[in-house]
Formats: C-alpha cells, sequence, structure tokens
C-alpha cells in the first residue's frame, strides 16, 4: 500500500469497497462508515461512493493493486459522466482524487526478480466484460511481438478454461521452455510464489488472486529467480552463461 493510500483511508469520512477488499484494510478503519457491497456490484459501490460525496462527505473507494489497472477509477468518471456529475474543485463540483497504488504485476514482479526488464503487456483472461475473441486475439498479438505476458485474473471457479486456452495460444509462438511465473496474493499473508515452464503450467495452481508472468524468448530463470534481459548484455558485451551467471 502507498503511503498516500494509507493516509487517504486514515482521513476520509466513509470507506466503500469489495467486501473483500474491506477486510484487507480493516485494522486502519477507525469510527468510519463502511459500506460493502459483494462481487458483480461495482457501478453500485462506485454510485454510493458519488452520491455519499454529493452529500458533502469524503468517501474513499477501496480497489485492490492499482485503481487505475484493471479496477474502478474509470467506473468512477464513466458514472459521473453518465449522470451528469461535474468533476473538479470548484464549488458544487465533485473532486475526484485517483492515488496510486501497488499493481500486482509490480508487485508480482518484484517478487519473481525482474522479468518485465523489457517490453510487456498484460491481458485480463475474463471474459466477463471482454469478448473472448477479443482476449484470444490480443494473445496471439502479444505472443507474435514477442511481449513478455502478464495473465491477470486468470481462473475461477466458474471460468476454469480460460488459462488453458491461453497457454495453447501461447506455445505457438513460444518454445515450451519459457519461464513461467506465478505470484498469487503477492506482499500479503497467503503469498506463493511458483516458478514453472509454459509447456508444464499446471493452471490448477492458478486463482483469481494469482497473477502469471509468461517470459519472452530471452527470458531466463538464475536460481530462484526469472529475469528478461533490458539488451545490456547485447551492447555492451557482457558475457554470461546458461544459467545467466556473468
Amino acid at each position: 500500500m502507498s503511503l498516500r493510500a494509507r493516509q487517504v483511508i486514515e482521513s476520509v469520512q466513509v470507506l466503500c469497497g469489495y467486501t473483500t477488499y474491506m477486510e484487507l484494510v480493516k485494522p486502519l478503519i477507525t469510527d468510519q462508515q463502511v459500506i460493502s457491497t459483494g462481487m458483480t456490484r461495482e457501478v453500485d459501490r462506485v454510485q454510493q461512493a458519488v452520491e455519499t460525496v454529493q452529500a458533502g462527505r469524503s468517501c474513499a473507494l477501496i480497489c485492490s493493486g492499482d485503481p487505475g489497472i484493471y479496477a474502478m477509477a474509470g467506473l468512477i468518471f464513466e458514472v459521473c459522466i453518465q449522470n451528469r456529475v461535474a468533476v473538479g474543485t470548484e464549488p458544487g463540483q465533485v473532486s475526484i482524487e485517483v492515488v496510486p497504488g501497488i499493481p500486482a504485476l509490480s508487485a508480482g514482479a518484484a517478487l519473481l526478480g525482474a522479468p518485465l526488464m523489457h517490453d510487456f503487456c498484460a491481458i485480463s483472461l475474463s471474459d466477463l466484460l471482454t469478448p473472448w475473441d477479443l482476449i484470444d486475439k490480443r494473445l496471439h498479438a502479444a505472443g507474435a511481438a514477442d511481449f513478455v505476458t502478464v495473465l491477470y485474473n486468470p481462473r475461477s471457479k466458474k471460468r476454469n478454461w480460460q488459462l488453458d486456452s491461453a497457454k495453447q495460444i501461447l506455445l505457438q509462438h513460444r518454445r515450451g521452455n519459457t519461464p513461467v511465473g506465478l505470484v498469487t496474493s503477492a506482499m500479503r499473508d497467503d503469498q506463493n510464489i511458483v516458478l514453472t515452464t509454459l509447456a508444464d503450467l499446471d493452471c490448477t495452481q492458478a486463482g483469481m488472486q494469482t497473477t502469471i508472468f509468461v517470459g519472452n524468448s530471452h527470458t531466463f530463470v538464475s536460481g530462484a529467480r526469472m529475469i528478461t534481459p533490458r539488451g545490456y548484455g547485447a551492447k555492451y558485451q557482457l558475457q554470461f552463461d546458461a544459467a545467466g551467471q556473468k
């Protein structure tokens, strides 16, 4: 959690968020009002948060990771536009601050080593809001372009086939021994890290709290670290052996 996020949570009058996320910040909650809703109630949460601010009370909408990455920041602006709510700092306007957080791809990369040192992309495998045909197209594009690929929302109880499909797509563009890292609940109490290869990826090891890092054609593993070279070796004639040792 960023320092600014902590400051905001401790200073506002109302806290609003998904039930699971509210549990994560529970140690910071004092006598504030709490508004929590379950999964798929995102629009309701945002509308309640906006209405709370319009009524003159400060409100923090709690997200996981960074609010602008697969989270709620965009929906707040969409709801305000749809309801013709003026956003700004003038009297009568709703003031919105998007507080930067630490996204799962940054936390997971730090735990794995340095897998995102070169060009990468992030693709969510959830087809609840994005058609699978489009996700399929993006996976092929990422594979063909040799991007390190970060997979969000890889698997849930109801969505149990998408990760295996993504694996098969990427195997059309990557060698089977391409390093893959799975980080579940990064920086939390039940954190778990798995290093494997694309061919050996066990899709059942992933869940909604898992972020998956699929290396590019140059990614390697040294010890317990997954590393994608930035290109310094070629530019400055650094010599490494097969295990990545200088």
